[in-house]
Formats: C-alpha cells, structure tokens, sequence
C-alpha cells in the first residue's frame, strides 16, 4: 500500500531541476576513488584547509563567477563571448598598476589596481549592453567583437610579455587565504549568494526571465528590457574581471596571450549542464554552481585518469553531451517511449509463439 507513495516521490525527486546536474557531480567524484582513495580526505595544516575537494573549489572559482554573470546574460536570451578577454584585460591592468607602483605591497596599491581593473569592466560591459539592446546588434556579434579586439587590448596593455608582480594582499585573492579556507572559494560563494538573493528574494529574476522568455510580451506591460539588458551584461562583465584579478594573483602574474583564454566556452557549458535554457527564460543559479563544479571535477579527473592531452576535450565534450542527454525530458521520454513500444511489441510475438506451439501440440494429439 505505501509503494504507490514511495514511488512518487522518488518519481518527484528525479523531476527535480538540479538532481540529474548533482547526480552527475557526484558519479564524477565518486569516481575519482579508483584513482585516488584519499579523494575526499581534507587535511588542515597551518591553519589551512588541504585535499582534492578545496582543489576543485578553489581552482573552479573563476569559473563559476564567469558563468554567474554568463547565467543572467543568457536568461535574457543573449550570450556574451568576450569574458575571457575581460578576464585578460582585468588581470593585466592590475598587475601593471601594481608592477608601476612604488610600493606594490601596500594595501592602497592593491585596492587601487582593484579599482582599475573593476572600473574598465564596467565600461566595456556597458558597451556590450549598449550595442545589443540600443543599437540591436545581434549578442554574438557584440560581445565577438569585445572577443578579438579585448585580446588585442590585454597584449597591447602587457606589451606581448607576461608581467609578474610580487604583493601580498593581492595574492590573498586568488592564492590567499583566509578563515582556513581559500579566499578565492569564499568570494565566488558569496558572489553567488549574492546572485541568488537578488534573482529569487526579489521581482529581478521574474523580470528577466519574461524579458528572455517573451520579449516583446514584457515590453508592452511597461518592464525596461533594455536597461535590464545593460545590467546582466555589466554584471557578467564585473564577474569575468574578479575571475581574472583571481587567476592572475594566484600565479602573481598577467598574461593578455592565454588568460581566460575560451573560459567562456566552458562558462556556456557550465550554464547549459546546470539547467539553464540557451533560448532566454528559465534559469538556474545553483545548477549554474554545480555546472561549473561538474566542468572543474572533469578537468581534475582527467589529469589524475592520465588521459592524453590531445583527447582531453574530445573526453570532455563526450561527457557533456551525455550529461545534457540525461537530464534532458524530452530525450528521457523517446526513450521511455521506445522501451515501451519495445515490450509491448515482445507480447504480441509471445503469445503468438504461445499460439504456434498449442496448434502444433493439438495436432499431434489429434493425430
């Protein structure tokens, strides 16, 4: 009598949004045991917090703060191509400020170079939104121009040569710690804590899913898209800067060549795992979270698998297929069609074969 309930809410917890980006999550962690048997052990030493899962966090920090800001541009049915080169450009702006200083240790130095770095994000996130929704140029040919020409800007601003610096409050960003744990880990949660407070706790997240679901619908009952457009598009931009100010502290150094570069490929996959819909509308902070979690742990199990470096992305784009299959409805109803339509087409050639066999056996008997 209880099955009946019990399989409800089993049926209740696999329609859950983010169960089949978790499941996954957790298939890739587990497997990592094979390898590792020590995967999930975490060690404190000297005051901070050690092991495979703080790897994971810490180095999918930048990660999940591009794809935040990717989550809301997308939700408005627009995509934004150019965070890997904001991410060059922040960095190197930086590490420049910092390098020219007379004192690159102080705390001033560092807060100035911050605001350097976060200052040049707003405007080109602004220029982003400006060409999509005044202008109306397509997103991807916006934020592909932002693409080519900010990684020219970030090789210009380093001058072709990879700059280092040495200053200990700007290493806290990206190689720091603090409270034991990673900074970098603390500042991506609470960006986005931030986010989900902002989309889910107020009318924001409903705005901008009816600007990216309909349009033209949430234009005629009076919503601004297009101020709302220029937000999500100076918010990614702002995200993709503190994801570089994290990488290029973490090394001590800015790179305008390889900095962010096609992070923001893996930023779309991230947002696209996590359940957010690439056609605007419905999204998904969390699922954002654990898409950018699942990435990071597929590039963590590749190297510790040992796989070749030349099929690394092949592995990876195998996977997120396969991920994007599963917890797709619609592929997961064909199938359960197809298995149906399979079962019912094995009785009819039973009983037919039943049938077979009973008229033999009568006519031997009457024989």
């Amino acid at each position: 009598m209880s099955t009946a309930p019990t399989t409800g809410g089993v049926r209740a917890v696999i329609r859950y949004r983010l169960f089949w980006p978790a499941a996954v999550l957790a298939v890739l962690l587990l497997a990592n045991l094979a390898f590792t048997p020590d995967f999930f052990a975490v060690h404190l030493k000297d005051g901070h917090l050690y092991g495979s899962l703080i790897d994971i966090l810490h180095f999918g920090a930048p990660l999940i703060l591009v794809s935040l800001g990717m989550t809301l541009v997308i939700a408005t049915g627009g995509i934004d191509l150019s965070v890997g080169s904001t991410v060059a450009i922040a960095g190197a702006l930086a590490c420049l400020h910092i390098g020219e200083s007379a004192d690159p240790g102080s705390l001033g130095t560092v807060l100035a170079a911050v605001g350097i770095a976060l200052g040049t994000a707003l405007v080109l996130g602004l220029a982003n939104g400006v060409l999509v929704a005044r202008i109306g140029v397509q997103p991807i040919i916006a934020t592909l121009i932002l693409m080519v020409a900010g990684r020219g800007v970030a090789q210009l601003i380093t001058d072709g040569q990879i700059i280092t610096v040495t200053s200990e409050p700007y290493k806290l960003i990206g190689g720091g710690y603090w409270l034991a744990m990673p900074f970098a880990i603390l500042l991506s949660g609470l960006v986005a804590l931030l986010a989900a407070l902002l989309t889910r706790s107020t009318a924001l997240g409903l705005l901008l899913e009816s600007v990216g679901g309909n349009p033209v619908a949430s234009r005629l009952v009076g919503i601004r898209a297009m101020r709302l457009i220029c937000l999500v598009y100076v918010f990614s931009a702002l995200c993709a800067a503190v994801a570089g100010l994290m990488v290029s502290s973490n090394v001590s150094a800015a790179d305008g060549n390889n900095a962010g570069l096609w992070i923001e490929l893996d930023a779309i996959l991230a947002v696209v795992v996590g359940g957010t819909s690439l056609t605007g509308g419905r999204f998904s902070i969390g699922g954002t979270v654990i898409g950018a979690l699942i990435i990071q742990t597929l590039s963590t199990t590749v190297y510790t698998v040992g796989i070749p470096p030349e099929t690394t992305l092949v592995f990876k784009a195998f996977v997120v297929i396969t991920v994007c299959l599963i917890q797709s409805p619609n592929f997961r109803a064909k199938l359960a069609r197809r298995r149906g339509g399979a079962g019912r087409g094995a009785a009819p050639r039973q009983r037919s074969a039943a049938g077979a066999t009973t008229a033999t056996t009568n006519r031997e008997v009457g024989a």
